[in-house]
């Protein structure tokens, strides 16, 4: 399988000056069938100083890369945009999908029409992200989503957007990340004078072992030394894209998953929200974790997943509740649904509101289906009959899955399951399933 989907834009990105305002327009992609929109959104930015400064910090974040060499730094420089149910929200990861990056621009920081919900990626190439730079508190901007007549112009000078390649692992981030923020609790809220106390704490360099963010009195600070209550960052230099922000943020909020294996950082401007959620380990990015297989264990219908699309859709925002009512869903049922929506990229996760919000991703429900490696593995050793089940009760599943030369064991009980395999001996569960325990719990859901 090719490691990026490479697309050309229809036309390029533009940012206009009129009137003495600027005008941004971005392009649109998608390779899935809706119907057509001219426009997502078209308005005035009530926030611009402070949202431009945002998607500049997000840029840095797709920009930046922990683990890759330079020639696959110079691949990737596209954010994605959903607008809908009033708000914007443009997403992206570091090119080793190690890092995630979200701004939310709300109702309150921006004064416009949603003339239809859809999700789309965006050109950020040099010369927008210079006009962005240009921007200056109180200046006004107007913003359209959507395709356009596009065209970069700026003091006589037009730029044209180049053909870039998408690579999957941000499909594959997008699907494990919300699961994550999903599962995050909080821990920290801090002020900005304490917020910039922190920062000050972060070690020089680029430190290997993993830092632990505590709270002494009513000061923060990292320490490398592990300590009760205490959240564990690892690669916790990746937190100085977030330090151009520290001056304008009102608040940082920190969450952390469970087991620790992400923590997600929220800077607050009000109307306008920051959102970075590192990995544990900085050369495994979120596009290589196995969050998103336990939710693509049991099949769902296809029938739900397309009513949900279109009741989304046309609603533009993800209510469980009222979703439902209306499909006559128990509440296994759309607990089902909405993991393996989460899982196909189709549901992002707002920690504010602890709520999934609908992102209709601008690409084929089945290729995202397809990036999951060992799902297609446990299926494939299910249809080979490779899968016996051996004990079965109320309590415990046992069964033998057969491999190269050797027959691994598979135990189940309530929510803990474990394998003889290397794989599990390797990461205890911290990376997903093994194919043999999938394979075992598709078998038992077949």
């Amino acid at each position: 399988m090719s490691e990026s989907i490479t697309y050309q834009y229809a036309r390029p990105s533009q940012l206009r000056q009129a009137g003495g305002n600027e005008q941004l327009f971005l392009s649109q992609y998608s390779e899935i069938a809706k119907p057509e929109a001219s426009c997502f959104f078209w308005g005035r930015l009530n926030e611009a100083f402070i949202t431009a400064r945002c998607l500049l910090t997000l840029s840095k974040i797709v920009q930046s890369s922990f683990n890759l060499s330079p020639f696959q730094l110079a691949m990737l420089k596209d954010p994605i945009v959903t607008a809908g149910n009033k708000t914007l929200r443009f997403e992206g990861f570091s090119h080793c999908a190690g890092v995630y990056g979200r701004v939310d621009v709300l109702a309150a920081a921006q004064d416009g029409e949603f003339p239809a919900a859809g999700t789309t990626n965006v050109d950020f190439n040099a010369p927008m992200l210079n006009a962005l730079a240009r921007i200056r508190p109180k200046q006004s901007v107007v913003l359209s989503v959507g395709e356009k007549e596009v065209s970069l112009e700026q003091e006589g000078q037009k730029v044209i957007e180049r053909k870039v390649p998408l690579p999957t692992k941000w499909i594959k981030g997008l699907t494990t990340v919300q699961i994550f923020l999903a599962q995050t609790e909080p821990f920290f809220r801090f002020n900005r004078v304490q917020a910039q106390q922190l920062f000050r704490s972060l070690p020089k360099g680029n430190p290997k072992q993993d830092y632990y963010l505590s709270q002494r009195g009513s000061r923060p600070l990292f320490s490398p030394m592990k300590q009760a209550k205490a959240v564990c960052v690892g690669g916790v230099h990746r937190l100085r894209l977030l330090e151009p922000l520290l001056p304008l943020a009102q608040s940082l909020e920190v969450y952390a998953q469970p087991e620790m294996q992400a923590t997600t950082w929220v800077l607050s401007f009000g109307a306008v929200r920051f959102t970075m959620s590192l990995s544990r380990e900085t050369w495994r990015g979120f596009s290589g974790e196995g969050a998103a297989l336990e939710s693509l264990v049991a099949d769902v219908p296809q029938t739900w997943i397309e009513r949900l699309d279109q009741y989304s859709y046309a609603n533009q925002t993800f209510n469980p509740t009222l979703l439902a009512i209306d499909e006559n869903l128990n509440e296994a049922q759309l607990s089902q649904l909405t993991g393996r929506l989460a899982a196909m990229g189709l549901l992002g996760f707002d920690l504010h509101d602890n709520a999934y919000f609908y992102r209709r991703l601008p690409f084929k429900l089945d290729r995202i289906l397809r990036l999951n490696p060992r799902m297609k593995n446990a299926e494939k050793l299910v249809a080979e009959g490779k899968v016996e089940i051996v004990a079965r009760s109320a309590a415990k599943i046992e069964a033998r899955v057969a491999g190269t030369d050797v027959k691994h064991t598979v135990i189940i009980e309530a929510e803990r399951a474990r394998c003889t395999c290397t794989w599990f001996s390797r990461h205890q569960g911290e990376r997903g399933p093994c194919k043999h325990i999938l394979a075992v719990k598709k078998l038992l859901n077949g």
